[in-house]
């Protein structure tokens, strides 16, 4: 058996007090990197937009102002069912910043999965483009009832909108623009409930994961350990990936935004040769996506390396990565994919990484920082070096979750 160096140990920096939406945000007023482009959005129907992390604490500030505003108090929680857009940003790290609890969806979900999870969150604010809630509004009125904290809807994508009978709908991009004066950000402990996700809810119902404002420094390990930032460049990260999803929040949204880097996501019809303009239109250097993405450059597009020559890093997850289209495509890009594991309560804290050899039909190592166990499932006892087990991780790890919504 192969035995490798120890990565360097890892010094977690946890301070008492941390907010994610600050981190992400005001973190990079007066410093370089405050001019500089913290997203780019490409869609089919919209065109191109995009925000500095100057405009993005700003508008922040503003979101969190709203949500004071309309009364939400610190530890309310705000659902999220937006495209990928500007306002996903603004909204996810502006609640956070007012000590709100982010709940981010899918744009997939029907009425009636939006109306459990406002009922099982206890949302008081939904904020959601209005083409989706003007489809939804019926049903979502109809069970009102068994949500009895939702009182305000803001509305993305549009300046009309129209009184109701029954809750505040606003728009909120007027609403926004009307806001100019804010309190400071809620000074949250890096303990403090920050965001809750839900599960895919394969074995019944969905279960709220509720994470901790440290979650994001949790995570940090990965920036090393396998984004492979570039201490040189500024880095542009491609996500393929919708913001719902806790992977994309992660490696599209907190995680390269915390660190300064520029991220381009795109909202409309998915196809390999979008990907391919998109890098080249924005000279990406970072690609981000699941094997079927990757699959599919393989078989649709004769795309090689040297039209990509600002790509430098290929990142996968989401589902195993075949040996075959790793191997097909080092073939052809000359460069690896590097892949991880995650899940909803630890995201990602198993990856390959550029200091190490892929091995076939492995995920790669845990990162530095994550002290990972296999475990007999019988007798919960270590297994011997070379056995398989069941992976375990200490619950006092930055990234492990807080606890799973109204089960605690």
């Amino acid at each position: 058996m192969q035995k490798f160096e120890q990565f360097p140990e890892w010094q977690w920096q946890i301070p008492s007090h941390f907010n994610i939406g600050v981190a992400c945000s005001d973190k990079h007023l007066g410093t370089p990197q405050a001019d500089n482009i913290a997203m780019i959005v490409e869609d089919d129907t919209l065109g191109t937009s995009q925000i500095t992390f100057t405009e993005l604490a700003h508008k922040t500030d503003q979101f969190a102002q709203l949500l004071r505003n309309l009364n939400v108090k610190v530890g309310d929680r705000v659902l999220i069912r937006l495209p990928n857009s500007l306002d996903y940003p603004i909204a996810f790290l502006g609640a956070m910043k007012m000590g709100a609890i982010s709940v981010p969806t899918s744009t997939l979900l029907t009425a009636e999965e939006v109306a459990y999870l406002a009922k099982d969150s206890g949302a008081t604010v939904l904020v959601t483009d209005a083409t989706a809630w003007y489809a939804m509004e019926p049903q979502l009125v109809a069970n009102l009832k068994n949500m009895p904290n939702l009182k305000h809807v803001l509305l993305s994508q549009t300046t009309d909108t129209q009184p109701h009978a029954h809750l505040n709908v606003l728009g909120l991009e007027n609403s926004l623009a009307v806001t100019h004066k804010f309190d400071k950000a809620h000074r949250t402990q890096a303990e403090d409930p920050a965001y809750l996700v839900y599960t895919s809810g394969t074995t019944g119902y969905p279960k709220g994961v509720l994470h901790a404002h440290r979650a994001l420094l949790g995570r940090q390990p990965a920036a090393q350990y396998w984004f492979n930032y570039s201490d040189t460049i500024t880095d542009r990260i491609m996500h393929s990936g919708k913001f719902n999803w806790t992977y994309v929040l992660g490696t599209g949204l907190m995680d390269p935004l915390y660190l300064g880097k520029t991220v381009i996501v795109h909202e409309g019809k998915n196809d390999a040769q979008k990907w391919l303009d998109l890098i080249q239109k924005h000279q990406a250097t970072i690609f981000i996506g699941v094997p079927t993405i990757y699959r599919q450059l393989l078989q649709k597009t004769t795309a090689t390396q040297s039209e990509l020559p600002s790509m430098r890093h290929y990142m996968s997850a989401g589902e195993h990565l075949s040996d075959e289209v790793l191997t097909q495509w080092h073939a052809r890009f000359g460069l690896n994919i590097y892949e991880a594991v995650g899940m909803s309560e630890f995201s990602y804290y198993l990856s390959q990484s550029q200091f190490r050899p892929i091995r076939p039909g492995s995920a790669g190592f845990p990162q530095p920082g994550h002290k990972i166990e296999l475990l007999n499932p019988e007798t919960l006892e270590a297994v011997a070096v070379g056995e398989e087990g069941m992976i375990s991780v200490p619950l006092n790890d930055p990234g492990v979750f807080l606890n799973y919504w109204n089960l605690a």
